[in-house]
């Protein structure tokens, strides 16, 4: 195969990113199709990198031979029903985050890639950051020793426009919760990638900067690591006017500073941090502190790059469909502890007692 055809569902404000991506691979890659329900956004879409083919049937784009690859694009709470579509279909699929917003739906999805043998991917692509591979891997090599405590924050801002500007924004039913979900689901899936399995956590959640969301816009998480080291995870929507992410990792041995994907701050008891410090101190990701539109490509087209590679290899990338499901449990743990005023421990059985608590509160926010 010389090239892998791929089709975009979805195309409001992160399908540019996704087309950018499948634009810079051009060796491997080319973007075939695009798809919205919206015709005037799809065809934007397609004038703006030259895509012949537009869709506004997203099972109708299903039949086209000729598509290889769907990136999923759509609001959060569509992601199961088209992934699934996609899959059955025979279609490889990238999913941005979050997979879905319940763990049954997340299920859905890895079960279609097993049926279906397909390669499907969930968007995370700070795991691609030099920064974040070089933890990651100091971490499993015990380079920290024992980890005390990991920290990941999130504080950026969204106006009440960004809100309004969908009818999907800051609803549970699409948007599946707030600033957790939709915003600090990148950095909550590096500090459980890094450091190690979340198994309990203590939470509050609120609403508090803007009207006419169902979901939190702050939240405060104490959570503990099954290694035994403890942490915490803020996230918010309301730190005018949008600062820079951080992990932060501090063990026995030494300590970790990560500010967006810039190794910001390295030390070890040794010494040894300064073969690293040279190579890693640069920003290789844009913050979305202030925007979603300002995240830049280069996570995105690793990603795509590796999704490619397994496709051709027959191997999984990175981030199955499963790795996906880890950050959504986290998430909606810590929405079950603010919403009980208890303790939750992981894994969760189901989310059934999650939703019903949340029922209680739609249309009111926290």
């Amino acid at each position: 195969m010389s090239k892998f055809k791929f089709a975009i569902a979805g195309c409001g404000v992160i399908s540019k990113t996704h087309a950018t991506a499948i634009s810079a691979l051009s060796s491997d890659a080319e973007l075939v199709a695009v798809c919205d329900v919206a015709e005037d956004r799809a065809r934007k879409l397609a004038q703006d990198f030259g895509v012949k083919k537009i869709y506004t049937d997203y099972e109708k784009m299903l039949l086209d031979p000729e598509i290889d690859v769907v990136s999923v694009c759509t609001p959060s709470g569509m992601h199961a029903d088209m992934a699934v579509l996609a899959a059955d279909a025979k279609k490889h699929v990238i999913v941005e985050k979050p997979m879905d917003i319940t763990l049954s739906r997340a299920d859905k999805i890895i079960e279609a890639q097993n049926r279906n043998n397909v390669v499907i991917s969930i968007i995370s692509q700070h795991r691609y950051s030099d920064c974040m591979q070089l933890l990651k891997r100091l971490t499993a090599e015990g380079k920290f020793g024992n980890i005390v405590l990991a920290t990941s924050y999130t504080k950026w801002y969204r106006s009440q426009e960004y809100y309004d500007s969908g009818s999907w924004r800051g609803t549970w039913s699409l948007d599946g919760g707030g600033a957790l979900m939709n915003q600090s689901i990148h950095y909550i899936d590096m500090i459980q990638w890094i450091v190690g399995k979340v198994v309990e956590v203590f939470a509050y959640c609120t609403t508090r900067a803007h009207r006419r969301i169902e979901v939190e816009d702050g939240a405060v998480a104490v959570v503990k690591f099954e290694n035994g080291a403890i942490g915490e995870i803020v996230g918010t929507t309301s730190a005018y006017p949008g600062f820079e992410t951080r992990l932060e990792i501090f063990g026995e041995k030494g300590s970790a500073i990560a500010v967006n994907t810039r190794l910001e701050s390295l030390y070890f008891k040794d010494g040894s941090e300064k073969e690293y410090l040279e190579i890693y101190k640069k920003e290789e990701d844009g913050s979305a502190g202030a925007s979603s539109a300002a995240i830049k490509e280069e996570g995105h087209v690793r990603q795509y790059r590796d999704v490619i590679n397994a496709i051709k290899t027959g191997t999984k990338p990175l981030i199955p469909a499963e790795e996906g499901r880890h950050p959504v449990e986290i998430i909606l743990a810590i929405y079950l502890s603010s919403l009980t005023g208890k303790p939750v421990k992981l894994p969760l059985e189901s989310d059934d007692e999650v939703l019903k608590e949340i029922e209680k509160i739609k249309g009111k926010g926290f």
